[in-house]
């Protein structure tokens, strides 16, 4: 094994430094964009290749669920449907992958400007880091197309189970391909990591990590804004003539219920996933950038190898986690006729937290710990380090408990929703779901506070003597911490686009109209159809996705939060040494420039939220009325439905498309203009504006997405409640709660899940912003870049709202 070892290593070592020379023969970049990273021991090496195979048996592992879960049976009817949507949706990233090559001109072009002109770097030298940008935005994209894919395999089968009267089969096919999901996504992110690590030269590393970092962002961005804008129009089109014409959910001849299933996967899915990717991915880079900057020189390699195996360890303890908790599952609801969908997904969550904190501390004492080789300054504080990160995998248990509490349907929050829909009809009902969100907020905020406040205490014990800032550190490994069940939040988010679309299926496939269906399938399948119970569970069950897909939204963006303060530390540190000041000289309320920086932050957020919301109500505007005008409902046929239903998906992607667009470089320009705005020209306290405006986006965005994702989840599973558990569709109260709905839908799927890869991204490329502006090359110019920059965003702005409105019939 050990020659085995070496030899792919230094394979690998041979053929990254082969491109290097030929991509780099002079690079003299002297920025924190472009760390030089430590060279590891030798034992370092061998035991991140070990963990780059376990990365690799994660692989394995996602693709092997993606085969047991295609194994399970399905009607021809469902597997039709499923095949449909799959289509639309690969139709739909196909398109998304020729908009984000446009995006990626406008990021390179910046990338190439800093290394190539103001850093002197070589055009191949730029072409190299320009090819881990590309690797990380094509990460994103894959991984995105991966999850369409399973669940698109998984829906039709999830749906088909429930005939079978065995609801541990419809948990199962969700919760596998779920797991198929994110152990596969965590494991290919963590292979593109090590092989930065362990087989890119020094002297590039740092620029590959940043890099590829920037480059997942903005794949990650993309795809979470136009799925987010693409989902809801098409779900708000399907839902309303419900109450138009007074149909039922999902029904075939309604032109929208095919466009809403592809929205189910490019909101559900397709954003989910690039976001998951680029979360641990950007949260280790934080860390890595941290650890180069801040920690003592001889305690780098030490740290950054504990980093990764904690990173490495959380693919194991989430899939032990899951088979554990298969276990348990099987022995309560294996021979029942009913259940309880969120109990075992909240077992899930729980048993991973606990058996993550176990395998922290148990693998610091040994490599950190007094029994290691670990230098004494280590040992002496390895509990501290496995508390910290301990503190953020126990919050991201408890923040899914705190979500439920505002957004399940068995909440108080959530019937409160419904008791104030009987009597106020949609009024009450919109006024108690914003209630739920604000409320939400305020206690998920304390419950961040209190995480953080704990990281900071503990930071206080040792920290210090072996970094400078230690309290940021200890926030950036509570993010880290928060990502260290990783697999299994992306799996029960992931969970929820399965169980939603398994209904829809049920019904466009018509399977209970087919002559014959329940002796075909008694013969052919060996057991019995029962409808009315079918409806039952894909229906509870759809309840339980909704609720985890509402519990992993503040987990992700809390990370995104709280890693961002160690990423802003990043730029504090070029500030430092670049302009040669004190950080804490000019980052002081008493300067002015700070407090002009948290107001631009807080007014970006709330345009944000604006833009996104009004390019989803004119798309829906314009998916209702074509849907009014061509849904046919004198007929049984579902031909005529798909057909018109192309016409949806066109309306739905083109709003999509133009709203991400304007989005995107507003976000863009505001990020260059604020940066070059810093520059100094009189003095240097306007540089505390840019770094106010990325501490501002951080804190408005936590409690913005909060709060609409909370909100929406709550009107979400209020209309479930009234379907599923009162019995009572069709009736004015069930109107009502689809209005609740409709609002919730943007507020909770289109701005609330976009602002977490916004966060990351502006944090990352305001780092390179930050770099262009103060540069000696071009700082004397910078402040007319950012009035131009700032201009061309208030265009883009205005072009959200007035290029985005709703035109007047012809």
């Amino acid at each position: 094994m050990k020659t085995y070892l070496q030899k792919a290593k230094a394979l690998w070592i041979s053929f990254v430094s082969l491109v290097a020379v030929i991509l780099t023969p002079a690079l003299a970049i002297a920025s924190e964009a472009n760390l030089v990273l430590p060279v590891l021991e030798p034992d370092q090496s061998k035991l991140l290749m070990m963990g780059l195979a376990v990365c690799v048996l994660g692989m394995l592992f996602g693709l092997y669920q993606y085969a047991k879960v295609k194994k399970y049976p399905a009607h021809k009817s469902m597997l039709d449907v499923a095949e449909t949507i799959y289509e639309t949706c690969k139709t739909y990233l196909i398109q998304q992958g020729k908009f984000l090559l446009i995006l990626f001109l406008f990021i390179g072009l910046c990338i190439a400007f800093y290394f190539g002109y103001l850093q002197h770097t070589g055009v191949s030298g730029v072409l190299f880091i320009l090819m881990w940008t590309i690797i990380g935005m094509m990460g994103s994209y894959l991984v995105a197309w991966y999850g369409i894919r399973m669940n698109t395999v998984a829906n039709s089968r999830t749906a088909f189970a429930g005939l079978e009267v065995k609801p541990t089969k419809v948990f199962n096919i969700a919760i596998d391909a779920g797991m198929s999901i994110g152990v596969l996504l965590v494991s290919v992110e963590l292979i593109i990591m090590l092989i930065i690590l362990l087989f890119v030269p020094r002297e590039l590393a740092g620029a590959s990590f940043i890099g590829f970092a920037i480059g997942e962002s903005l794949g990650a961005s993309a795809l979470r804004i136009a799925g987010g804008i693409f989902t809801k129009i098409a779900d708000i089109g399907s839902d309303l003539m419900k109450i138009v014409f007074g149909i039922k959910e999902d029904d075939p001849r309604n032109p929208g219920v095919i466009a809403d299933c592809t929205g189910d996967n490019a909101g559900d899915s397709i954003g989910p996933t690039a976001d998951g990717f680029e979360t641990y991915g950007v949260t280790g880079v934080a860390l890595v950038t941290f650890i180069v900057l801040a920690v003592a020189p001889a305690l780098q390699t030490t740290l950054l190898t504990w980093i990764f195996v904690m990173r490495i360890l959380m693919i194991i303890t989430s899939v032990v986690a899951f088979y554990i908790n298969n276990v348990f599952t099987q022995a309560k609801y294996g021979n029942s006729q009913d259940m309880d969908f969120e109990k075992p997904l909240t077992n899930l969550v729980w048993i991973t937290s606990l058996l993550s904190i176990a395998v922290t501390y148990v693998v610091s004492y040994y490599m950190l710990g007094p029994v290691s080789n670990a230098a004494p300054e280590l040992q002496a504080i390895w509990v501290v380090l496995a508390t910290i990160i301990s503190c953020g995998t126990l919050g991201a248990a408890l923040i899914p408990e705190f979500t439920k509490i505002f957004t399940s349907p068995k909440s108080a929050h959530t019937e409160e929703v419904v008791k104030a829909s009987r009597e106020g009809g949609p009024s009450l009902n919109i006024l108690s779901g914003l209630v739920a969100g604000n409320f939400s907020s305020f206690w998920i905020g304390m419950v961040f506070l209190a995480l953080m406040f704990i990281a900071y205490v503990a930071s206080g014990y040792g920290l210090e003597a072996i970094m400078i800032y230690p309290s940021i550190f200890a926030f950036g490994l509570v993010a880290f911490g928060m990502l260290g069940m990783g697999p299994v939040t992306i799996a029960v988010d992931s969970y929820g686009p399965v169980t939603d679309n398994a209904q829809s299926i049920y019904e466009l496939s018509l399977i209970e109209t087919i002559p014959k269906v329940d002796k075909q399938i008694e013969k052919e399948f060996g057991f019995k159809p029962n409808f009315e119970k079918a409806k039952h569970f894909l229906e509870a069950n759809d309840g339980a996705g909704n609720t985890f897909k509402a519990t992993a939204k503040p987990v992700l963006i809390g990370t995104a939060v709280v890693g961002a303060t160690t990423m802003i530390f990043s730029l504090i540190l070029v500030i430092q040494n670049v302009l040669g000041v004190q950080p804490e000289s000019i980052l002081t309320l008493l300067n002015p420039y700070t407090l002009f920086g948290f107001i631009c932050g807080g007014a970006v957020i709330y345009w944000f939220a604006g833009a996104s919301t009004q390019a989803v109500t004119t798309g829906a505007y314009r998916a209702v009325e074509y849907i009014k005008r061509h849904i046919k409902l004198d007929t049984t046929s579902q031909k005529a439905a798909t057909e018109n239903s192309k016409e949806v998906v066109k309306i739905c992607t083109q709003y999509a498309q133009a709203g991400m667009f304007n989005i995107f470089i507003g976000i863009f320009s505001f990020a260059l203009a604020f940066a070059c705005l810093s520059a100094p020209v009189k003095g240097v306290d306007a540089v505390s504006l840019f770094v106010a405006y990325l501490i501002s986006i951080a804190v408005f965005g936590l409690f913005q997405a909060v709060f609409m994702a909370n909100a929406g989840g709550a009107w979400d599973n209020a209309k479930k409640i009234v379907e599923v558990d009162l019995k009572e569709k069709g009736t004015e109260l069930h109107d009502a709660t689809v209005v609740g709905d409709t609002v919730g839908d943007p507020f909770k799927d289109t701005t609330a899940v976009a602002l977490n890869p916004i966060i990351k991204f502006t944090t990352l490329f305001g780092l390179l912003a930050m770099e262009i502006a103060i540069s000696p090359a071009f700082s004397s110019m910078a402040t007319y870049a950012g009035i131009g920059f700032l201009v061309i965003a208030l265009i883009f702005v205005w072009r959200t709202f007035y290029r985005m409105r709703i035109e007047k019939a012809a």
